[in-house]
């Protein structure tokens, strides 16, 4: 009986003692909670996937009412932002406490692997170290020019001949196939020469490497890829087959060297165009700078970038971001913001980048976000800008071009980067009869 009243005792004294904390505890907690707010509502998840077709334009549109906003998920909170501060403090000022994570690791990581877009940390710093070095040699930079001055004498004989026989073509086949080529003969000393079709095993990989990416992104509003892909079924079941082809394609022309094409490269009519192309030449190019500039202000190649947070934080827009929390920067929506870029935001205008003098003036990254910002902007920057600049030189000085079919619609489609759905179909005419001989 004894041991019955104490234990009841114990009980009461231990009931009474909680309820004493909790009514000491819950108004601190609930007083704390309330001062923390929420960026707000755009929606959810599930208006991602049935607005998936026109994703960027979806997003632009909650970007136009909320410069920060969130879409709720079944698992954990999506925060997008367009607000340049945002991005600063994201990617630069508190970078350490957002990264790729491990939900962007398990979403891509099938496709790009262990590689520097999709680890964090010590991987991360260690691959970093090791691309900045080899994107800044002097070797580095005078070879890839000559491969890009080489791939766009290709690159104009095909359009040359398409122009002569008045055929169509899709430019932007032709244009991932020439980066293509030029990557892989400037990273690896390989010939994939894709662009010309004499290597069947270039188109497969770009191909295949595509798909997959559209797969991998589906998987962000897919809640049920993991199940797909524990069963390889369905969409999980093709990017595993398209990852495979890519990897073994891969791996074919990474140990393998073919011969160069020098010795045709000597019997094309542009040659003497290209190389007159140099780098001291690029540098007077402010116009042309400031309209491919323009261009990825509108299409930037990655419309939108995600990070995970890892643990509580503040905006500086005094919005709480919790940790778990997926934060990303749209580059696309940000092109097209009034706040930033003011009324005439959606028109293109590359003297915007121009001075009284016509000197190209650069923006601030966390402004024109097409190449990252912070400790992660992108290495290949200036190898990018180079091989646009050599293009666009050669080619629009040599080519008058128009759409195929100008009646017909140009859409994007949505994928890690940003493609035109079904290809850019345009008519080439030689701008004199130089080219054309």
């Amino acid at each position: 009986m004894e041991f019955l009243c104490n234990s009841v005792g114990l009980t009461a004294l231990a009931v009474i003692s909680s309820l004493v904390l909790l009514l000491h505890i819950l108004p601190s907690k609930l007083q704390n909670q309330k001062k923390k707010k929420y960026h707000p509502i755009g929606g959810t998840v599930l208006n991602q996937l049935l607005h998936f077709n026109k994703l960027h334009h979806y997003m632009t549109g909650l970007a136009s009412k909320h410069s920060s906003y969130r879409l709720l998920g079944a698992f954990r909170t999506e925060i997008y932002t367009s607000d340049p501060v945002n991005v600063e403090y994201s990617l630069k000022t508190n970078f350490e406490n957002y990264g790729k994570g491990d939900y962007n690791y398990s979403n891509l990581s099938d496709l790009l692997g262990d590689g520097i877009f999709t680890v964090d940390g010590d991987k991360w710093r260690h691959q970093r170290k090791v691309s900045s070095y080899e994107f800044s040699t002097k070797v580095m930079r005078d070879f890839s020019s000559v491969v890009f001055r080489r791939n766009v004498v290709k690159l104009a004989d095909i359009i040359s001949e398409a122009a002569t026989c008045n055929q169509p073509m899709d430019i932007q086949d032709l244009f991932m196939k020439s980066t293509l080529d030029s990557i892989f003969k400037v990273a690896f000393g390989v010939e994939l020469d894709s662009m010309c079709g004499s290597n069947e095993e270039g188109r497969e990989f770009s191909n295949a490497f595509d798909d997959a990416s559209a797969i991998s992104l589906w998987r962000y509003v897919d809640v049920f890829w993991k199940v797909k892909k524990f069963f390889n079924i369905g969409s999980e079941a093709t990017l595993k087959k398209k990852v495979k082809v890519a990897e073994e394609i891969w791996e074919a022309v990474t140990t393998t060297s073919t011969s160069t094409t020098a010795d045709t490269k000597k019997l094309s009519n542009f040659v003497e165009f290209a190389e007159s192309v140099t780098d001291k030449a690029l540098e007077k190019m402010h116009y042309l700078h400031a309209a491919i500039t323009e261009t990825l202000r509108l299409y930037p190649a990655v419309p939108v970038d995600a990070k995970v947070c890892f643990s509580d934080d503040t905006f500086p827009d005094g919005f709480s971001v919790m940790k778990g929390d997926m934060v990303a920067y749209q580059p696309y929506a940000m092109g097209r913001m009034k706040a930033i870029w003011g009324d005439d935001c959606e028109q293109y205008k590359p003297e915007r980048w121009l001075n009284d003098k016509g000197v190209f003036q650069p923006e601030s990254p966390f402004k024109f976000t097409a190449f990252q910002a912070g400790p992660r902007i992108c290495l290949g920057k200036e190898f990018a800008y180079r091989q646009m600049k050599i293009f666009s030189a050669v080619l629009v000085g040599s080519f008058v071009f128009k759409l195929s079919d100008e009646t017909k619609p140009v859409n994007y489609s949505t994928m890690i980067n940003l493609h035109v759905d079904g290809g850019l179909h345009v008519l080439a005419a030689h701008r004199n009869s130089r080219s054309s001989s």
